[in-house]
């Protein structure tokens, strides 16, 4: 049974078109529910957890060059 975005199953005459490549994406496509969201929803939510990473970022970066000038590095 084909489930779209993890598993496929191709003739043989589909894998001989794509030159045999068995790379996954050429058979298996795309989950169907990818589409079933917003997209300005989702970027948003994307770009407020991002915004949140670099403020985490820049605090250890912070102990980082603590911790170094401690041991005179």
């Amino acid at each position: 049974q084909d489930i779209p975005g993890f598993c496929a199953s191709a003739p043989i005459e589909r894998v001989k078109e794509l030159d045999y490549v068995l790379t996954p994406g050429r058979y298996v496509g795309l989950p169907d529910d990818e589409d079933d969201f917003d997209f300005n929803e989702r970027f948003s939510a994307l770009k407020a957890e991002f915004e949140e990473q670099l403020k985490e970022e820049a605090r250890l970066n912070e102990i980082i060059s603590t911790n170094l000038s401690k041991i005179k590095y």
